[in-house]
């Protein structure tokens, strides 16, 4: 079996989960959803982000799972929703 094509080394902004150094990236908002198989991979960027002096606002939804935020007569999605809506303009209003 031929061995995968190496892929290029990814830029902070075409992948920044790939890159190396995250110094520079700007603030973050992550949210997380506690049974999301991707939860793992997001808290650890969140802390990469912070450990190169980036802004995160991280935010983990007990009981929830990747997409449940779909479900919108639920109680915890409204309010995830309306996280995200005030993260949002925050970051426009700087």
């Amino acid at each position: 079996m031929a061995a995968l094509p190496r892929l290029p080394a990814a830029t902070p902004y075409a992948a920044p989960a790939r890159a190396t150094d995250l110094t520079g990236l700007p603030p973050a908002y992550i949210a997380t959803a506690e049974l999301c198989p991707n939860r793992d991979e997001d808290l650890t960027y969140a802390q990469r982000l912070l450990g190169a002096g980036v802004s995160v606002e991280l935010h983990q939804w007990p009981g929830t799972f990747h997409g449940s935020h779909a479900i919108l007569s639920a109680d915890v999605s409204q309010r995830q929703i309306t996280e995200l809506a005030a993260a949002l303009r925050r970051a426009l209003a700087e």
